[in-house]
């Protein structure tokens, strides 16, 4: 059921780091790969800027793969990610809190020029490609909306 997709899924985004993170907005289009920390069932990133908030400035809708290293079809793992996303203000209480939960100073970054950007994204829907779906008698490609 639900709840057993969504378990394997949060599973899947504990055992890996890194997504690409798709943004656009008119004509352009970035993918950046970027370290991501999932917690209370959103991803948050840390940037210091670049091309992506181009997308972002006009456009809240992103997308993000996290995927495993391509070995064959009988081990296939990958999930694409819909979402939302938001710029959450530096020093507020959730830009703290998660500074807090992967041990950054805050002293550290209140030292810098400009102060890291946080990007929040609220999954909307996952659709997850994994080999060992099949073993459960399950279709590999599992979709769950939220």
């Amino acid at each position: 059921g639900r709840e057993a997709l969504l378990a394997k899924i949060e599973a899947y985004l504990a055992a890996h780091n890194t997504c690409a993170l798709a943004t656009g907005c008119g004509t352009q289009v970035r993918c950046t790969p970027i370290e991501y920390t999932y917690w209370q069932g959103r991803f948050w990133l840390l940037s210091e800027g670049g091309e992506k908030f181009r997308g972002l400035a006009g456009n809240a809708n992103v997308s993000l793969a996290i995927f495993d290293p391509y070995t064959g079809f009988a081990a296939l793992g990958g999930l694409q990610v819909t979402g939302r996303a938001q710029i959450v203000e530096p020093w507020t209480e959730d830009y703290c809190a998660l500074l807090r939960r992967k041990k950054i100073p805050e002293s550290a970054l209140r030292q810098l020029d400009h102060p890291m950007y946080l990007i929040e994204i609220t999954p909307v829907c996952y659709d997850f490609l994994h080999s060992d779906f099949k073993k459960e008698g399950l279709s590999p490609r599992q979709r769950l909306v939220l």
